[in-house]
């Protein structure tokens, strides 16, 4: 149940930059935490920015008021997300040692895309998916961006050569979306599927049909 105070599996480290589509992001955090899942967010400064331009919801600056409002808005277990600054270098996810299963940019810029790319650890989300690419687990960016450039399609083949994953925000139109809302729940399941985490937010193809 959402909001339990039990324990959760290791936590996945979700980061939201600034590109457009910071829709993907949030519905991403809200079935996670619907999920039971526990959830390391990181948002860049520009994620912040876009959050406002793109709904009608005002994120505070502090991680820890940052904390509260989410767990308000998804009426979640505090327990299962934290919040971290961006240049909070001593937090979990900067090192390997700590428990993470998962990370996941959604959505991702090309900016964040080349720093990764480079090994650059500018910013806590760059050093965080540094360590998932070192420590060979699972890390899936949900790029945003049209069209892309050579210098782009460059550094997503570096990244999938390094073992990440790459999910361009692109919705599929099989199962007929009747509102936008469809076509971000085509794209989050997805992203729950590539982490294992169950969910009922589109049929999948050929089971009405077997049913």
């Amino acid at each position: 149940m959402p909001g339990s105070e039990g324990a959760c599996r290791e936590p996945i480290a979700l980061a939201l930059t600034g590109a457009s589509g910071v829709h993907y992001g949030l519905r991403l955090l809200e079935c996670l935490l619907a999920a039971d899942e526990c959830v390391w967010l990181m948002l860049s400064k520009a994620a912040q920015v876009v959050i406002g331009l793109e709904t009608d919801w005002q994120l505070p600056g502090r991680p820890a008021d940052v904390h509260a409002a989410l767990v308000e808005r998804f009426a979640c277990s505090p327990r299962q997300l934290r919040v971290f600054g961006r240049e909070e270098w001593t937090a979990p996810p900067a090192s390997g040692s700590a428990r993470c299963r998962a990370m996941v940019v959604c959505p991702c810029t090309t900016g964040t895309l080349a720093a990764i790319a480079q090994g650059m650890s500018d910013s806590l989300i760059e050093r965080a998916a540094d360590v998932m690419l070192k420590e060979q687990r699972q890390l899936l960016l949900v790029v945003r961006e049209m069209p892309f450039s050579v210098i782009h399609l460059e550094n997503m083949l570096r990244l999938a050569r390094a073992g990440a994953l790459i999910m361009p925000a692109s919705p599929g139109f099989y199962h007929r979306p009747q509102r936008v809302e469809d076509l971000v729940d085509y794209v989050v399941a997805r992203v729950l599927d590539h982490l294992q985490v169950t969910h009922a937010l589109l049929p999948r193809w050929g089971e009405e049909e077997n049913a």
